[in-house]
């Protein structure tokens, strides 16, 4: 399998030194979900997961839940709700939507919540290291102790600052001692969650929760780290510097895969700007397969808009696909997959391997249900017809 590289930004080849391959993404914040942008992430890393495990490798795949977030508070408060309460909810409806689109569950899926001990060891370990500082209460970690901050993302300093400020981060705190340091652990405010720690009550950042995670389940370095390509910066760069400072271990993540942004109504589908197409919705409508041929006609690294008319297309071709598959003869699924193997090993050519599911059956489907189950479709007739499902949200 060849796989393009965020860092390199070249296609690689994906080189393991043991089994099982390590992967891990970057979960959902269980707020507002699922959308059909958090969908197209977790269906593309479903169907490399099966491609890499149909040939015969061993993957151990982690995907975490950022439960432990300023939005996921910032809801809770909003809603009136326990922010805990709030995560568990949204968590259980991701899951319910992942299952409908057939997305296989992951091996690990580890809480930030759960991960508190760990994240403060390594926040200890940081400060043992002078990669970290205490100010304000809070304990920042020092960017200008990694002469390559900045290496993954390749963006010039001023354009990090402005990043940083959009994402999250307050580059004008007077607590840090460089505008792009960025926060391991802070004092929670009187309703926030908290934790007794060195530093006093309070919490952690961000970056370090994944952090901690992966070197907990994956060690020190993960084959393959993932997620949206908005989190190249600053989620994942800051990842690699905390990372590897930490364990001396380099590069953290042998391939940095990221998925390109869905948009909707002229800008990037996100929770923030309200713009969501919600996938417990569109499945009151359409199944699953529909719904994964739309996401997976795109290439992984593209961004996209999304529109009604799309999905009508998808619909019309598993349509097409069903009606074929019906015709053929008992025993014409089995056989070895090619095609569609071969798109799928070159960076996860989703596109070209529908198509070359298309063909393979129109000549007879000689292997066919293996191509299909690589994609994650069903093509089964009882799945047809879409299930009324009731929308998450009451009319007004």
């Amino acid at each position: 399998m060849r796989l393009y590289n965020t860092e390199s930004a070249k296609v690689e080849p994906l080189r393991v030194e043991s089994e099982p391959i390590g992967v891990y993404v970057c979960g959902i914040t269980p707020y507002d979900t699922t959308h059909l942008g958090h969908a197209f992430t977790y269906v593309v890393f479903d169907v490399l997961v099966r491609t890499l495990r149909a040939s015969g490798r061993r993957v151990r795949y982690v995907q975490n839940v950022t439960d432990v977030d300023d939005d996921v508070l910032k809801r809770a408060r909003e809603l009136g709700t326990a922010w805990d309460s709030l995560a568990r909810e949204e968590t259980a409806l991701y899951q319910a939507d992942m299952a409908a689109l057939n997305v296989l569950p992951p091996d690990v899926f580890p809480r930030a919540s759960e991960s508190i001990p760990r994240i403060i060891a390594l926040v200890a370990r940081l400060l043992a290291q002078g990669h970290a500082y205490v100010s304000g209460g809070n304990v920042y970690f020092r960017v200008n102790s990694r002469a390559d901050y900045g290496r993954l993302s390749r963006l010039p300093p001023e354009r990090m600052v402005e990043l940083s400020a959009q994402r999250g981060a307050d580059p004008d705190d007077p607590h840090k001692h460089d505008p792009l340091d960025f926060i391991l652990w802070q004092k929670s405010a009187p309703d926030e969650p908290r934790w007794e720690s060195p530093w006093g009550l309070g919490r952690p950042g961000w970056h370090i929760e994944c952090s901690a995670m992966v070197l907990q389940f994956l060690g020190d370095q993960v084959d393959i780290h993932g997620g949206g390509h908005d989190l190249v910066f600053p989620h994942h760069e800051s990842e690699i510097a905390q990372s590897e400072s930490a364990t001396g271990v380099s590069p953290f993540a042998r391939i940095w895969m990221h998925v390109g942004m869905l948009r909707y109504q002229g800008e990037k589908m996100s929770k923030s700007l309200g713009n969501l197409v919600l996938v417990h919705d569109l499945l009151g409508q359409y199944d699953a397969d529909t719904l994964r041929v739309l996401l997976l006609e795109h290439h992984y690294r593209e961004s996209w808009e999304y529109s009604d008319g799309l999905l009508r297309s998808a619909a019309g071709r598993v349509a097409s696909l069903r009606q074929q598959v019906a015709s053929l003869p008992d025993g014409s699924g089995s056989g070895r997959a090619g095609e569609v193997s071969a798109a799928l090993d070159d960076d996860l050519d989703t596109p070209r391997a529908l198509s070359a599911l298309e063909v393979s059956v129109r000549g007879g489907g000689r292997g066919w249900r293996r191509d299909a189950e690589l994609l994650g479709l069903r093509l089964q007739p009882e799945a047809a017809q879409a299930k009324p499902r009731p929308s998450r949200y009451p009319v007004s």
